[in-house]
């Protein structure tokens, strides 16, 4: 089966006054139809700027992106990435849509949010006034939002925080798109409105037969919404993994730091959290080796060289880094 969405060699700088930002640096990965796939990381780590990059929604003066994104959707693959603004615009909304993570600043404050909805549905769908309405507060009352009808005509400020990630939902699935970027939808969000938001959108996932990327900074949430997941370091994907693969057996340093810092309330007796060591890497610098030597625990001289290859774990499961963590010992390249 062919993948729905196929990245590849995906590489986004930005151009600055005090130099370039390596943000996101030869990140691979491939999407099939109906998965959730969880992108993890600490802030900063590219998660974000790696899903604008693919939608384009990225400044034009100073963002730089190469590389490949196939959509496919249709017999034939699309290449995101080199499709005119005009062209991309199809895509984004219709068949790829993106649900972001401050919904106060990504809402227009100065348009109902029905309107918002029914402008994504007339552009995209072709739907009179009438109708736009009429499915937009089908929409809102899907996801929750009560008295739907009247919701319509509130602005933005009028709603809680909760209300507007939900009112976000309601644009981004509004068009019944075939893959759902979720970026961090739950930030700032209190724990039983963040359960709640992350039950709706798996639910609206079944019930739409939607692919979704999950972007998210917390493990303790992926372990029960994905089904892989792919964990960056410096604007790249360090390991891509099923997610029960990941939790049992995680084959780079990093990820294994991250599962250590995860408090365990079943664990007997007091264990310390792990503490990764450093701080993140300067990307105004050209990644030129392992980019997370400077603080793992397993650094050996091969790893300040160059840059660690894909190395295959097992089946879906890669891992960039040249010391096998299961073994204790450095890995055997072909």
């Amino acid at each position: 089966m062919k993948p729905i969405l196929s990245v590849k060699q995906l590489n986004t700088r930005f151009e600055t006054f005090d130099g370039n930002v390596y943000a996101v640096n030869d990140v691979n990965f491939e999407l099939m139809a109906g998965e959730t796939l969880a992108v993890v990381g600490e802030s900063g780590s590219g998660k974000s700027v790696t899903m604008l990059s693919i939608l384009g929604l990225l400044p034009i003066s100073t963002a730089r992106v190469s590389g490949h994104a196939f959509f496919n959707k249709n017999v034939k693959a699309v290449d995101l990435i080199v499709l005119p603004a005009n062209a991309l615009n199809r895509y984004r909304g219709k068949h790829i849509s993106i649900i972001f993570q401050d919904a106060l600043r990504s809402l227009n404050p100065v348009q109902t949010v029905g309107e918002q909805i029914s402008e994504s549905l007339m552009t995209h769908l072709g739907y009179g006034k009438r109708k736009s309405y009429r499915r937009a507060v089908e929409l809102l009352e899907m996801v929750g939002i009560s008295q739907p009808d009247k919701r319509y005509y509130s602005y933005p400020h009028m709603f809680s925080g909760g209300m507007r990630q939900r009112a976000m939902i309601a644009i981004a699935i509004s068009c019944s798109p075939d893959i759902l970027i979720a970026d961090e939808p739950t930030t700032a969000l209190d724990v039983t409105i963040q359960t709640q938001i992350t039950e709706l959108i798996r639910r609206l996932q079944r019930e739409m037969g939607m692919t979704v990327i999950w972007i998210t900074h917390d493990l303790g949430v992926v372990a029960g919404i994905a089904d892989r997941v792919m964990v960056m370091y410096a604007g790249t994907g360090v390991e891509i993994s099923p997610v029960d693969q990941l939790y049992e057996s995680p084959q780079h340093p990093y990820t294994e730091g991250l599962l250590g810092a995860i408090p365990n309330i079943s664990a007997t007796g007091k264990k310390r959290l792990v503490s990764i060591v450093g701080a993140p890497p300067d990307l105004f610098q050209e990644p030129a080796h392992c980019q997370f030597a400077w603080r793992c625990p397993y650094v050996f001289e091969k790893c300040w060289k160059r840059i660690p290859p894909n190395f295959k774990i097992g089946e879906g499961h890669l891992s960039k880094c040249f010391y096998d963590l299961k073994l204790k010992q450095p890995r055997t390249e072909v």
